[in-house]
């Protein structure tokens, strides 16, 4: 099993958005190769017609391009990225997204995919925080199985992993 047919197998019925991309990233790239359902929830779109596109189809007017631009600095350096963007649903509605996004790399250190998490967050209302993701919180929560494994492996947090799959 690779590391894109691993991922399915556990993305599939996660309640968090997760999108695998090529690690081609000038455009026109990177490519989608699969979303998750809750990414096709999560942006108004079937996979049909996710698979394929490059993840910008979400940006539009509200994209902050420093944030753009960070994002594609950290995976073009091969790094994780882990920020928040406004992103836009197929109906055009906008939502704030939180994005993790980290390299999945060949046994040889070689990056052959990127493999991004998402969720939306709502702006926390109260007292200004010290970091950007103390002003945010998951627009819904899961009891998800999947969200005990996915805090295991920090995501949405700040810290650092490296998790390196095989073709095996």
């Amino acid at each position: 099993m690779n590391a894109l047919e691993l991922i399915r197998a556990l993305a599939h019925d996660a309640a968090v958005g997760i999108v695998v991309t090529d690690a081609l990233i000038e455009e026109p790239g990177p490519t989608i190769l699969y979303a998750n359902p809750a990414f096709e929830r999560l942006v108004g779109r079937d996979m049909t017609s996710i698979v394929g596109q490059s993840p910008r189809f979400m940006q539009g007017k509200e994209a902050r391009q420093a944030t753009v631009d960070a994002f594609r600095r950290a995976i073009g350096a091969g790094e994780r990225f882990h920020g928040y963007l406004t992103n836009y649903r197929a109906d055009g509605n906008k939502y704030r997204a939180e994005i993790d996004c980290r390299p999945i790399r060949a046994a040889d250190g070689r990056i052959e995919h990127f493999v991004a998490f998402e969720r939306e967050v709502i702006r926390r209302v109260g007292r200004p925080a010290v970091s950007a993701a103390g002003r945010y919180e998951p627009a819904s929560v899961s009891n998800d199985l999947l969200t005990g494994a996915l805090r295991c492996l920090a995501i949405f947090e700040h810290v650092g992993c490296f998790f390196p799959l095989t073709n095996a």
